[in-house]
């Protein structure tokens, strides 16, 4: 019989292999006796029941089901969640934390992509890259070597809206570049800011002086458009918009005015809806650059969720304490 603790896979059966490959999967199972095979979609399947009464930890993902009461009773054994994916909410419920289960989420392992997708977005909009390529594929032609006036990431101001874990990450990796950051977060004060390395402007401030905006807030219904026809307006012509946060945060029908107008440009990870409508003018104008939300972790990138996943399984197993809790203080305010 295992001394490991018993743990149960609960998350759509096709991630598992992709988040848990072999050698990552091995690591999990010298700390938990897990089944990769046995995977939950369903907390109400009869197939699932001795295997959720005995099992002490949920591996969980992408398409866990909803841990409501009636599950937890069917769970008594159960003393950790560990997410290998970014936010809990939606399978979480009060009862987990009021239980005294601890809960953990790959959300830090999951910010680094979106955070180097963004600093790669931000280096490119510098130097207008983008729109170099579009201008260059529809003329077939080349302009040759010069100086390009205008362009540049000397000295350039960029925003960064919201110090969430990709917010803060977006921040570390500007730091080697002769950029300047700003941000703009109502739960971060002057002292906080400072620590980080940057100013704590007001969100109308911000938008007002910088030359590259990114969004990075939670999709809340305080941020809901968050970013609307006002907001764009304030900000200065030829800016550039990046959102790899959600879609709802931006008003698209004034950010379709804005680009139709020439005035700003938009890259954009995320969108609303989600996914565009064939009809869409953001599929064609000039200044959109669109991408089918793929900032976060992909293909080999998914192999450092569960990494994440297996290390914080070794943490338990050693009685030490998981390294990316969830508080449930500030889940509210998370996405």
């Amino acid at each position: 019989m295992s001394q490991r603790p018993q743990a149960l896979f609960a998350m759509t059966p096709e991630n598992v292999p992709q988040v848990f490959p072999p050698e990552v999967l091995d690591r999990l199972r010298e700390s938990v006796d897990i089944d990769p095979a046995l995977v939950v979609r369903d907390f109400a399947d009869p197939g699932v029941r001795d295997a959720l009464a005995r099992a002490e930890i949920l591996v969980t993902g992408w398409g866990c089901p909803r841990l409501d009461e009636a599950v937890l009773e069917a769970a008594p054994r159960l003393r950790a969640v560990l997410h290998s994916a970014g936010s809990v909410k939606s399978f979480a419920t009060f009862g987990i934390w009021r239980r005294g289960i601890a809960v953990s989420s790959a959300a830090a392992a999951n910010a680094l992509p979106v955070a180097e997708y963004t600093l790669a977005m931000i280096l490119l909009a510098g130097k207008d890259v983008l729109a170099a390529r579009d201008r260059m594929r529809t003329t077939r032609t080349s302009s040759g070597w010069g100086v390009v006036p205008g362009i540049g990431n000397y000295g350039r101001r960029v925003g960064v809206i919201g110090a969430s874990r990709i917010g803060r990450r977006v921040l570390e990796l500007l730091r080697p570049f002769d950029l300047r950051p700003a941000l703009t977060d109502p739960y971060v004060d002057e002292r906080e800011a400072a620590a980080l390395g940057v100013p704590l402007l007001p969100l109308d401030d911000l938008l007002r002086t910088s030359d590259i905006v990114t969004v990075h807030a939670p999709e809340t219904p305080e941020t809901h458009h968050l970013i609307g026809r006002r907001e764009l307006a304030l900000m200065p012509d030829g800016a550039v918009l990046v959102n790899t946060a959600r879609g709802a945060l931006v008003d698209h029908d004034a950010l379709v005015a804005e680009l139709r107008a020439g005035r700003l440009t938009a890259i954009l990870d995320v969108t609303d809806p989600e996914p565009l409508p064939a009809d869409s003018p953001l599929y064609d104008l000039p200044g959109a650059f669109v991408t089918p939300h793929l900032a976060g972790s992909q293909g080999n990138e998914l192999a450092r969720l569960g990494l994440t996943v297996a290390e914080e399984a070794e943490r338990l197993l050693t009685g030490g304490e998981l390294a990316y809790a969830v508080d449930l203080a500030a889940l509210e305010r998370e996405a």
